[in-house]
């Protein structure tokens, strides 16, 4: 069944968020648990919903299962809302006819995945508030109380020392420009985003992402635990390995690890097996080619996989609270120099006034 224009425009331009992606997920598994035919379970989620896009894009996959299609290829036409690998993992659970247990298993990668980033955000989010108050100051007192000074300067006289003329000389192009401000971080981000668009700058962007001190190791651990435990709950719901590899390359996030998942995937094509070309690539972790190979030895690779994803998802917890924990004297210190300057360039001609009084 043709998808109607306006839902095909929403599936691209307008995205679910994955708390209610989980709680779709849950709710279907447990309808579909209790002996309800699909479409029934569709529909009775669809009457449910409150009006928006989730609701809309429930209506349009009910109508194509009634219609004939498979509910993996109803849920591929809406790749914004249902990324790759969940639907590779519902496909995987319609030929094993297990889909009640794949639909629990993406309720509670989904649930940990977002857990995994709250977490970051919530950490991040006192530094960043710091940052910000300390900027609005700042700027309060280039717009305001310099320019007093800079007026009594004025109506005194004569040089002023070369750290004054610099704090006025800030001090007026934030007063002529500060409309510019807020601007700063949106070009920013746009320049970066142009950058990142080419996939070999961003290979190189996101490589020396991983060698920056303190922040690399943080980005190799989140992007380990994405590979990880994606890469398990697909094995664990039976999605082949080298299509699991090939969705999991999409969802981590860094272009360099990528690209080691997709030679990887090469070398297994080839008949190898998976920890030695991870460990030639140097993209991960010794500890992770190391618990893989004895996965591998074992023959519970999926579990072993969830068992690192787990563990590194702890270790992303220690790594970001001690980057929150040496941030804030670092934003102290900061704008202790920050208001030291302005300080010492305020009170530079008063002193050399007094000397010349004296």
């Amino acid at each position: 069944m043709e998808l109607p224009r306006y839902l095909r425009s929403l599936s691209f331009k307008k995205r679910v968020s994955t708390k209610s992606l989980v709680i779709f997920t849950r709710q279907f598994a447990t309808l579909i648990a209790a002996g309800l035919p699909l479409v029934k379970a569709l529909r009775t989620l669809y009457d449910q919903l409150e009006p928006g896009v989730l609701k809309d894009i429930i209506k349009s996959v009910a109508d194509d299962v009634e219609g004939g299609t498979n509910f993996s290829e109803a849920l591929a036409h809406f790749p914004a809302t249902f990324p790759e690998f969940y639907v590779n993992m519902i496909k995987a659970g319609e030929l094993g006819g297990m889909l009640v247990d794949i639909l629990k298993r993406l309720s509670e990668f989904l649930d940990k995945s977002q857990k995994l980033r709250d977490r970051i955000r919530s950490a991040l989010m006192y530094p960043m508030f710091v940052m910000l108050v300390a900027l609005l100051i700042l700027v309060m007192l280039m717009i305001f109380v310099i320019p007093a000074f800079t007026n009594m300067f004025s109506e005194l006289g004569g040089a002023l020392p070369l750290p004054t003329r610099i704090l006025i000389g800030a001090s007026d192009f934030t007063r002529s420009f500060w409309y510019l401000i807020p601007l700063i971080p949106i070009l920013l981000i746009a320049a970066y985003k142009a950058l990142v668009r080419d996939p070999g700058r961003r290979f190189i962007i996101d490589r020396l992402k991983l060698r920056v001190p303190i922040v690399g190791p943080l980005v190799q651990q989140v992007a380990v635990a994405r590979f990880t435990r994606t890469l398990g709950t697909l094995l664990t719901s039976g999605v082949p390995i080298l299509a699991a590899l090939q969705t999991v390359k999409d969802i981590i996030g860094n272009e360099f690890i990528g690209r080691a998942v997709m030679q990887l995937r090469d070398s297994i094509k080839e008949g190898e097996g998976v920890s030695g070309p991870m460990e030639a690539s140097k993209a991960f972790p010794p500890l992770v080619t190391k618990m893989i190979s004895i996965g591998e030895e074992t023959g519970e690779l999926d579990k072993m996989l969830i068992q690192i994803a787990d563990n590194f998802e702890e270790e992303v917890d220690v790594a970001v609270s001690g980057l929150t924990s040496l941030l804030e004297p670092l934003l102290i210190v900061f704008m202790g120099l920050v208001v030291g300057f302005i300080v010492i360039s305020m009170f530079m001609p008063l002193f050399s006034l007094a000397k010349l009084i004296g």
